[in-house]
């Protein structure tokens, strides 16, 4: 009879022990971001969306292009945006160019905790924060966010 741990035999016990290692780095960090943005005074789903606005490349995103670098849907962000407009973390603009367009801006206030955080997960990332260590040796040291 074969075992359930003999039916892939192409991947060894270490590959599934490093897989693991991977996703527990990468919940532990997520986890820890999270709980970062709870105690700097916004939800998790605020500080992404503070994220994809100010890192968008090509200047202030629309909600539909914040949908797609947050994977929702255009109404969910419709009301991520309200509660962060609520806030005041963020602001609707009209497009000068467009007058149809409405793209997202964030306020002082809401740059103010953004590079908080950014500057907090920056060090995590590239320091020798606990949460992504593993992710990191898995690597090589090959991983480096910034050039």
């Amino acid at each position: 009879m074969i075992s359930y741990y003999d039916m892939s035999p192409s991947l060894s016990a270490e590959d599934y022990t490093g897989l693991l290692e991977f996703r527990d780095s990468v919940r532990r960090f997520l986890h820890w971001s999270e709980q970062l943005a709870l105690a700097s005074g916004v939800t998790p789903a605020q500080h992404q969306l503070l994220l994809a606005i100010r890192g968008h490349a090509s200047g202030p995103p629309t909600i539909g292009e914040v949908a797609g670098h947050l994977l929702l849907r255009h109404h969910s962000v419709v009301g991520l945006v309200d509660r962060a407009e609520h806030a005041g973390l963020l602001e609707r603009r009209v497009d000068p160019g467009d007058g149809r367009v409405v793209r997202l801006q964030l306020t002082p206030t809401g740059l103010r905790r953004l590079e908080a955080l950014a500057a907090a997960h920056l060090e995590e990332i590239e320091g020798p924060g606990p949460h992504l260590r593993p992710v990191r040796d898995a690597l090589g040291g090959r991983a480096k966010l910034r050039g």
